[in-house]
């Protein structure tokens, strides 16, 4: 499986303009099998693909095969995985002690049609964890978990506005990236600046009579891997109280960062708490919890109980993936671990912006981790510029030349196989684009 040519082995040029077009070029020449692929695609799928986050142009890479966190596309390169499925792939593409439990789980039969002892023992595993959660359901992702968090609150409240943020992202039918979005479920949403105390109480406190839930990552994941502030997380949860809102926590993504999340670290607990895939090991999955009291909505012993139905919520295989994966290889030594190795390498990457005088920065906690082509504070989500944009794509296409995977947009998720090899060959390559292309990254 070779390697791409490394980006620093030529001299780079000066102007955008250029130098976008050249590496699209050598992007496009490296990978004609892709290419193909990508328009057999298009003549049965609209954009020739089912998961829009995964559309980019000239065309996307179609992968062949991953083993721990390596990946190697159907043109035979070989790429080290720093995309980590968008966190959800926390266990890397081969751990044993998962994949033994998911053949065994085959081997037990694929859909039982009823109850079993391994929900319960998943179930009790995360009540363990998470502060927030004395009950549990699950659902088959996070999008699920969301939507059903949600109606729960407004059932528990009889209330039926929901608070979230500008930029934030829960899901494909509760996206805030731009604003109002038409696949967006019909909840009624007023959208907040994220980490802005004073609009953001102004705003609950005006419309406290309507507000059932506050909604909000604790850190924005797809929003730029932007850390929520404890002055503002401790003024929901003040705020929350006060009101009889709902506070929930968005924990898909960023409940990685320790054994109970961000809602453990910051000390700050909210009412309910959704999680997604990683927690199944990878599979499809999704579990939404919190107090008693609210999750009691979908009782169906009581005769008003909310439905909640889902072939695979109790799946077999999420299940049986779930038990091993969450108790017994990401405990407290491994989340530590891994957000150690995460805050590491993200001061190194800022280091070397900092000595290349780059417009560029990383943010995030952990092991999640963002680049912005811009300088200051980075307190919420913005509108990029275009030549943020122009950036944002030539570090793309300069780290999949230099054979390292990433978000299209940046983001960078390690699973528990990166080690400090690979962080630092992410920092070599990071050090190679700030040198051949500081003429882009320094211009006014």
């Amino acid at each position: 499986m070779p390697p791409l040519d490394h980006p620093a082995a030529a001299p780079r040029n000066t102007d955008m303009e250029t130098a976008l077009a050249e590496a699209r070029a050598a992007y496009v020449a490296a990978r004609p099998k892709s290419a193909a692929a990508y328009a057999r695609a298009r003549e049965v799928m609209p954009g020739g693909n089912t998961r829009s986050t995964l559309h980019y142009t000239p065309f996307p890479t179609a992968m062949e095969r991953g083993e721990g966190c390596f990946l190697q596309d159907i043109d035979g390169h070989a790429y080290l995985d720093l995309c980590g499925e968008y966190t959800a792939g926390l266990f890397g593409h081969s751990e044993a002690r998962i994949i033994r439990a998911i053949e065994g789980a085959i081997g037990r039969g694929l859909n039982l049609a009823a109850a079993g002892e391994r929900e319960t023992v998943l179930a009790g595993i995360l009540c363990a964890r998470f502060p927030s959660i004395e009950l549990v359901r699950f659902t088959n992702s996070g999008t699920e978990a969301n939507l059903m968090a949600l109606s729960a609150t407004r059932a528990f409240t009889g209330r039926t506005r929901v608070l979230a943020m500008h930029g934030g992202y829960h899901g494909g039918m509760l996206t805030f990236v731009s604003g109002a979005n038409a696949v967006n479920a019909p909840f009624p949403v007023t959208l907040a600046p994220y980490n802005d105390v004073a609009t953001t109480r102004a705003l609950i406190r005006a419309q406290r009579d309507e507000l059932a839930c506050i909604l909000l990552e604790p850190m924005m994941g797809s929003g730029g891997c932007i850390p929520a502030t404890r002055e503002f997380l401790e003024m929901l949860r003040a705020e929350a109280t006060e009101h009889g809102i709902v506070l929930t926590f968005d924990e898909v993504m960023t409940s990685r960062h320790s054994a109970g999340g961000l809602q453990k670290l910051h000390g700050i607990t909210p009412d309910l708490t959704t999680l997604g895939k990683y927690v199944a090991g990878g599979m499809s999955f999704g579990a939404f919890g919190g107090r008693a009291d609210i999750m009691s909505v979908y009782d169906p012993a009581h005769p008003k109980a909310l439905p909640h139905g889902g072939t695979f919520n109790n799946n077999v295989l999420s299940m049986a993936a779930g038990v091993v994966a969450m108790g017994e290889i990401f405990d407290d030594a491994a989340a530590e671990a891994l957000r150690a190795r995460g805050d590491a390498l993200r001061e190194a990457l800022n280091a070397v912006c900092q000595r290349h005088r780059a417009q560029m920065q990383f943010t995030g906690i952990g092991s999640m981790i963002q680049p912005h082509f811009r300088k200051g504070e980075v307190l919420r989500p913005y509108v990029q510029s275009p030549a943020e944009e122009a950036l944002r794509e030539l570090f793309f296409l300069d780290l999949m030349a230099a054979g390292i995977y990433i978000a299209r947009r940046g983001m960078v998720a390690l699973s528990l196989p990166v080690g400090d090899a690979e962080c630092a060959r992410y920092v070599a390559a990071v050090e190679a684009f700030c040198a051949t292309r500081r003429p882009l990254l320094t211009a006014a």
